[in-house]
């Protein structure tokens, strides 16, 4: 018979004395559980003990997590948790530099867990630890760890990041600006200081008066890429609370170009991995975020401008258009004081033609479209003025062509701005889990003036290669948004590497390519062959669903939100061979290959699961606020329910395993697998099973069992070494 479900047998330790085996009722409250304990080794003052995991964490078991102690669990009797914060504020404050060093240690331990981080606090802990930090008489190891204990004491969002003094910001800020600074020091200063920025505005413009990005630089340049990685997480903090006109002067500075130019310089083997997908597991996902969250931040300044319409009584805005028309036509333009107003209205009405304007009279017409707005008008006068060669002969070589094949100038570049900043996203909050940056637009202070000056000429070039008419304008603007966004594909680490990418991408080219993946997506659509797919159609599926199902019983490591993204804690789950339960436990780290079964502590039986939720109707989506914000995270989001209206909650590491799941998990409930994988899944088997059926093989026998491998050649003289 088995034993209550309120039952759990464990293991208890205490240090000097054999462990002894136990039956904890779950019922009984937590107090008289361990004062049971206590007496069983002779122990007085049970208040003063309480229960640990045995393992790395050494979390304590309280009334709110008792429930997670499993059967097989080994538990230690330990000092409680107060017990144990004052013991250690107290030696902390020793005078032996050993014994201190030796009490910060086990501080900066003891603090990730959130019980004792509670005790510490009270006992008016944290207050110490920044007294110790501003005498600055520590150093080394001893401020190391006195700084890993503080950022693991605010990291459970106990005491507001409000209440820290000038002194203490500006001691923390010194660290970061010295050159030669002990690199655990340097990476816990620049963590409490991407924090503070983030956590509290008016933190930020005091940090901001202690640090500046020219100061950071120093740090992009050394070779531990934890620092890098740091350092940049501080700039995107102080551009992303910087005030809107702050973040433009912050943008157009000398410093933070070269700040960008040194990111780009300081990582040439992570540019190399971008190239090479194969180098990717030697780097950091965090660099590539960070880099990531940096170019959205950057591409986001644009959208003032990108939402700005023009003011066609503006004469400032006028000018623009006046100067775009005296570079293209300054040879030809006559004095504006000469002829009469009719004269020079005419005049100015053919060459806005000429210029591409699809109002001739008045062009700033075409710039109250928002999107792109003023931003249009922007890149225009940026290539005119540094592209001038270029510029004009565009213009003048499309102004002396057949009315119907030219290439309109104005129109192309407002509509080329507005697809690229849909192309990049612009004015779209950083993804939570995105590490997709380009390295080009890393490599020039202007890159996205620059991005559309290549752009500009690709289109021009495109538009005389399909010999194109004004019938023709949004063929056109296809193909050009293909040949970017396939030369984007490809990583290019310089705007001249992009280039050079998009001249091995002609029209020419764009057409193979689609005639090749025609015929790869060569569709039948004849009645026999309808008939066949229907037939084989069922046999895939099930193909697919015993593929889902083989994943599910490898299993995932799953990533549990946390505040703070560098310490995320992961869980694995993993479906039993015979598909009756869902095995799953916490990980200490993310595994290297499958977690074994009986590692996993928790047990769900598939028999009892009700439903698989996804997206925004998840619990665990309901209940965080920051995260529900997060478009990214929602779809990665799922939830197994479970007997009792309970949950197990779920977000997948990629789209790949969310579908990989929920297609699983829906097969186990004898439901359908609609993920867009299956799709492409079922697509791509039932080509190639078509394809495999449909070969011309009249007289020819297919032999059952593979044929036989031949016996070793008695010598190898025919063969012949090259080297």
């Amino acid at each position: 018979m088995p034993p209550p479900a309120d039952i759990v047998k464990v293991a208890i330790e205490w240090p000097g004395a054999f462990p002894k085996l136990m039956e904890i009722d779950q019922k009984k409250p937590l107090s008289a559980i361990i004062k049971e304990v206590c007496e069983g080794w002779s122990l007085g003052n049970h208040e003063n003990f309480a229960l640990q995991i045995a393992d790395a964490t050494n979390f304590y078991i309280t009334e709110k997590n008792r429930n997670d102690i499993k059967n097989g669990s080994i538990l230690r009797l330990t000092t409680s948790p107060y017990q144990t914060a004052v013991q250690l504020h107290e030696r902390i404050q020793s005078s032996s530099m050993d014994a201190k060093l030796e009490a910060l240690k086990d501080l900066a331990n003891a603090s990730r867990d959130i019980t004792f981080a509670q005790e510490f606090i009270n006992l008016d802990g944290i207050s110490l630890l920044t007294q110790m930090v501003e005498s600055g008489t520590d150093f080394g190891d001893l401020l190391s760890f006195t700084l890993t204990a503080f950022v693991e004491l605010m990291d459970h969002g106990i005491v507001s990041w409000d209440t820290f003094s000038v002194a203490f910001i500006k001691k923390i800020a010194s660290y970061v600006n010295k050159s030669a600074m002990d690199t655990a020091v340097l990476q816990r200063s620049l963590a409490i200081l991407e924090s503070m920025v983030l956590n509290s505005q008016d933190l930020y413009h005091k940090v901001a008066q202690e640090i500046t990005i020219g100061q950071l630089i120093p740090h992009l340049q050394g070779t531990d890429q934890d620092i890098q990685t740091y350092t940049i997480a501080v700039i995107n903090a102080l551009f992303l609370k910087a005030p809107e006109e702050k973040r433009q002067t912050l943008l157009m500075t000398d410093c933070f170009s070269i700040c960008l130019l040194l990111a780009l310089s300081a990582f040439p083997k992570f540019l190399l991995f971008l190239s090479l997908v194969s180098l990717e597991i030697q780097f950091n996902e965090e660099m590539a975020h960070q880099l990531y969250v940096l170019q959205v931040l950057n591409f986001n300044l644009l959208e003032d401008r990108m939402m700005t319409k023009m003011d066609p009584q503006d004469q400032a805005q006028r000018d623009i258009i006046f100067e775009l028309r005296r570079i293209a036509f300054d040879a030809e333009c006559e004095p504006n004081n000469s002829g009469s107003i009719e004269k020079r209205k005419s005049m100015y009405t053919r060459d806005y033609k000429k210029l591409g304007f699809i109002n001739h009279v008045n062009p700033a017409v075409d710039f109250t479209q928002i999107p792109p707005g003023m931003l249009a008008l922007d890149n225009m006068l940026y290539f005119a003025r540094h592209h001038q060669d270029a510029y004009v002969r565009i213009v003048l070589e499309n102004s002396s062509r057949e009315d119907k094949h030219e290439c309109p100038f104005g129109r192309s570049s407002i509509e080329l701005t507005k697809m690229l900043c849909e192309i990049l996203k612009v004015g779209e909050l950083p993804s939570e889990n995105c590490h997709d940056f380009h390295p080009m637009f890393f490599t020039h202070d202007r890159s996205f003036e620059e991005f559309f000056c290549t752009c500009i000429q690709l289109l021009n070039k495109t538009w005389k290669e399909m010999r194109a008419t004004s019938e023709d304008f949004n063929k056109v603007m296809q193909v050009v948004r293909e040949q970017i966004m396939r030369a984007l594909t490809l990583k290019p680490n310089s705007l001249d590497q992009f280039k050079s990418r998009l001249q091995n991408l002609s029209y020419t080219e764009i057409l193979k390519i689609r005639q090749s993946e025609r015929m790869n997506q060569e569709d039948f659509q004849s009645r026999p062959i309808l008939e066949l797919r229907e037939k084989i159609q069922p046999e895939i599926m099930e193909l697919i669903k015993q593929q889902r199902l083989n994943r599910l019983c490898e299993g995932t490591c799953f990533r549990k939100i946390s505040s703070r993204r560098r310490q995320d804690k992961f869980w694995y789950c993993r479906l039993s061979p015979n598909h009756k339960v869902l095995h799953y436990g916490d990980l200490e780290e993310s595994p290297q290959g499958e977690v074994p079964h009986d590692s996993l502590q928790d047990k769900l039986p598939v028999a009892d699961i009700k439903a698989v939720i996804t997206g925004k109707d998840c619990p665990h989506m309901k209940e965080k606020g920051a995260l529900k914000q997060n478009k990214e995270v929602l779809e990665l989001a799922f939830s197994v329910l479970y007997e009792s209206d309970e949950y197990l909650n779920f977000i997948a590491p990629d789209k790949h395993e969310y579908c990989v799941w929920t297609d699983g998990l829906n097969a186990l409930l004898g439901k359908e697998m609609t993920s867009e994988y299956t799709k492409s899944d079922m697509d791509t088997l039932l080509s190639m099973e078509m394809k495999l059926r449909l070969l011309d093989l009249e007289n020819i026998q297919i032999p059952e069992a593979p044929p036989p491998i031949p016996k070793e050649p008695s010598n190898y003289d025919f063969v012949y070494d090259c080297n």
